[in-house]
């Protein structure tokens, strides 16, 4: 029998053995609605979905009002995952065991991972999470079509009835669109011309990559597809792979934007936070974004992974599969591995500059110019428009100075404040809708294309990001497989019993991460665990006897572990969005770009780890943080000069 036949029928046996045990003996559908937890007491405390419902006596117990679905009730200790059916009968309460919600996108990862091609992977986790929400109900296999029908009518359009992930789908279709226009027009070429005085052989290229990607710090989506799409015809020119292409992408757009102080993450990040501070006496009267501040001494895994690129840059080496992708680039100048579906044809459209299009690097630099300017002016607009909105007597007008005059604090909190209140999303549309009208403008208005023309590249730009918005809305529909099925409420049970402050650390990092990796959402992850980690943490240190002074270092650790975990999990996931975008800016194969970059990333994430767990052991404080920082960038070289191979032709 063939490995994968056993896999399959170990997960057949996996599920029946579930459904045998459908329905729990203490908990039962009531006539006319809603659950019956039988022998409960009056007083009983439940939550449903997360949400506290009040239980009403009946006789043999208490009645739980819930709606038809996917229910999850805790009480106490006790957690148990139900599906409710609308149709009356006596299958009509199923216990769905909490285990099986991590089959969605395990399956997803695994098939991704054996067979190399992400949609249909994707659609497979969607298919078996929306069978699992269903409460297994083959019905003569109606329930599989069922589930499978659920998938497009249900998950898919839900994703895509959501504000901010439109808004990331149509910020990618502009910025495509504007990519395409300024190819066309020879404005990328021209940048290219002059990186080229710059980068002048594979070490400066990928240098140059990597300083573009920290300097767009203010979003990850932006970084992404402006450095991306920019720098590939720079990279394809000096022999990088596409593979290293996208791992310095990734990994400089993420990292970077997490803990700078002004970003389009920011805002989220500080109110989740917040969420959490709320339920710690200690930080009565702190604000979030000093609690940040506080924290970012404990910021290993970005600070190192910027690093760590530097040094495979430097010492001209790499390991595992990115040393075979740079061997096979530089050999034999193939930047992307050849497969049938490239061998049959690309479908990348022809993005090379028109004939007789003038090589002006200013006509590439301008629209992009724009793009970070209007992002910039999108996020202070909007956070003090939201702050005014927000004030206990409105303002009479927005004007920035009158709005900013009225803010408390100095010129840093006052930034503080206004990002964490902007629309990231709003800003981001802002921005790309200049940088496509500044383009077309430009292109016209030099005659380089006619109306027709650049509106033609325009619709060849959005037709080369069509398989990213595919993929990232099919992720998407996987998440809330993911949300519905509380696959992080199963993993926090599973691997959140540590109690023990020393060890905190590292088992929060380890479940960040696994969460992270296992919804493909680092946003989601810290939406999830800030609120339970910060008041945990807080808790477990009081308990123990610490004192305030050495659980607040604690906490600062742990907030940052939370970001930091969720980051890498981002990172090594391969349906995560930004790793998604990562591939299709920089037109590399996406399982390759997994692959090749998870070596990479789990190396740091490794050391940054062992550093967080030594800042607790050690008290923490600026001068062990540093001094670890140091430690962690020196084992990182060595690491790169022991294990890494040199690119000879690198020269």
């Amino acid at each position: 029998m063939p490995p994968l036949t056993h896999l399959t029928a170990l997960l057949v046996f996996l599920l029946f053995s579930g459904l045998s045990h459908a329905q729990y003996s203490g908990v039962r559908a009531a006539d006319e609605g809603g659950l019956i937890v039988e022998g409960a007491r009056a007083g009983a405390g439940f939550r449903v979905n997360g949400d506290t419902v009040l239980a009403s006596p009946i006789a043999g117990g208490l009645l739980l009002p819930v709606e038809p679905g996917i229910q999850l009730i805790k009480s106490g200790k006790q957690t148990e995952l139900y599906h409710l059916s609308k149709d009356p009968g006596p299958g009509r309460l199923r216990r769905v065991p909490l285990w099986l919600s991590i089959l969605p996108p395990l399956i997803a990862i695994g098939l991704a991972l054996i067979f190399k091609e992400v949609i249909i992977s994707l659609f497979a986790g969607i298919w078996v999470g929306a069978f699992i929400a269903g409460g297994f109900r083959f019905e003569f296999f109606l329930g599989l079509i069922k589930a499978l029908l659920t998938t497009i009518d249900t998950y898919i359009i839900d994703s895509l009835n959501d504000s901010g992930h439109l808004s990331v789908l149509v910020f990618s279709l502009m910025i495509g669109g504007m990519v395409a226009i300024i190819s066309r027009n020879g404005g990328m070429a021209g940048v290219v011309q002059r990186m080229t005085k710059y980068a002048t052989n594979p070490r400066r290229g990928q240098f140059v990559t990597w300083l573009l990607g920290v300097a767009i710090f203010f979003d990850d989506y932006a970084n992404t597809l402006i450095v991306g799409n920019t720098m590939r015809s720079v990279t394809d020119r000096f022999r990088i792979s596409r593979e290293k292409l996208a791992y310095i992408v990734d990994s400089t757009a993420a990292p970077v934007a997490s803990v700078a102080f002004i970003t389009t993450w920011i805002g989220a990040e500080l109110g989740y936070i917040g969420d959490g501070i709320d339920q710690v006496e200690h930080f009565a009267g702190t604000t979030p974004y000093a609690v940040f501040i506080e924290s970012l001494k404990y910021s290993y895994y970005p600070v190192l992974t910027l690093a760590f690129i530097l040094f495979l840059i430097y010492q001209r080496r790499d390991f595992g599969a990115m040393w075979d992708a740079e061997a096979r680039a530089r050999s034999t100048g193939m930047v992307k591995r050849v497969n049938e579906e490239a061998a049959g044809g690309s479908e990348q459209e022809d993005l090379d500059p028109i004939p007789g299009a003038p090589l002006r690097a200013r006509n590439a630099a301008i629209p992009v110019a724009v793009v970070v300017v209007m992002t910039i002016v999108g996020l202070i607009d909007t956070g003090l428009e939201n702050l005014s909105d927000a004030m206990a007597v409105p303002m009479t007008t927005n004007d920035w100075s009158a709005v900013w005059g009225a803010l408390e604090g100095g010129f840093f909190g006052k930034l503080g404040l206004t990002i964490g209140a902007a629309d990231s999303y709003v800003a981001l549309l802002w921005a790309s809708m200049s940088g496509v009208l500044v383009a077309m403008a430009m292109t016209v208005g030099q005659r380089i294309m006619n109306i027709e023309q650049t509106i033609g590249s325009l619709t060849a730009g959005f037709k080369a990001m069509f398989s990213a918005v595919m993929i990232l809305t099919l992720a998407w529909a996987l998440a809330l497989t993911t949300e519905e099925l509380h696959t992080a409420t199963f993993l926090v049970e599973l691997l959140g019993e540590a109690l023990n402050p020393y060890f905190l650390q590292p088992v929060i990092f380890v479940l960040a991460a696994v969460v992270s990796f296992s919804t493909g959402s680092s946003w989601s992850t810290m939406a999830i665990l800030y609120p339970i980690a910060i008041p945990l943490t807080w808790s477990v240190a009081m308990f123990s006897g610490w004192d305030e002074p050495d659980a607040a270092g604690l906490l600062y650790n742990v907030i940052s572990t939370v970001l930091a975990a969720s980051v890498l999990g981002d990172h090594c996931s391969p349906i995560s969005d930004t790793t998604i975008l990562s591939s299709l800016a920089s037109d590399c194969n996406h399982i390759d770009h997994v692959r090749t970059q998870l070596p990479y990333a789990l190396t740091v994430g490794s050391v940054a780890m062992a550093c967080g767990f030594l800042s607790t052991v050690l008290g923490g404080g600026w001068t062990v943080c540093l001094s670890l920082m140091a430690g962690g960038l020196i084992l990182l070289y060595f690491v790169v000069k022991l294990v890494g191979r040199t690119m000879a032709m690198d020269d």
